[in-house]
């Protein structure tokens, strides 16, 4: 699976961790930031940069990384065709993939430690949207809502 990883100051060594982790497992990462945690940054610009590879089919999914991880879960959220969720546990990375076709991971670097959300990039990388009716059924007015309001209904 291709992944894009990117993380603003708060989330950068986090994200070296993660990106190690991701690649030991077989997935193809593409880093997208930041490269110095010296530099003074913000959250919105990674999120930015990992929805749009995402959008542009560059990547499977994504991951952005920050303090809170809500910052980059707003972000995310404001790109079309992005479902972004903030996990700070396994059953919500896979069950959000699984139930709900998310295609980006947000988190919290200061709200969670490094083993926890190892395990979190594990759970949400392994699983797989099961399309079930119900699920597609919902996943279909998600759609519908940011549709409508792409139109500016």
């Amino acid at each position: 699976m291709k992944i894009a990883v990117a993380a603003d100051h708060a989330g950068y060594p986090l994200k070296g961790i993660l990106i190690a982790d991701l690649k030991a497992a077989g997935h193809e990462v593409n880093d997208l930031g930041t490269h110095d945690p010296g530099v003074p940054d913000d959250y919105p610009d990674f999120a930015e940069t990992v929805c749009g590879a995402v959008r542009r089919k560059e990547v499977d999914r994504g991951i952005v990384i920050c303090g809170s991880g809500v910052g980059v879960t707003i972000a995310a959220n404001k790109f079309p065709g992005i479902r972004a969720g903030l996990c700070h546990d396994t059953y919500s990375a896979h069950q959000g993939v699984e139930h709900d076709d998310m295609n980006v991971l947000c988190l919290g670097a200061r709200i969670i430690g490094q083993e926890v959300a190892r395990e979190i990039v594990r759970a949400f990388s392994a699983a797989s949207y099961t399309g079930e009716e119900r699920h597609a059924r919902r996943r279909k007015k998600v759609l519908s809502i940011e549709a409508r309001f792409l139109r500016g209904d």
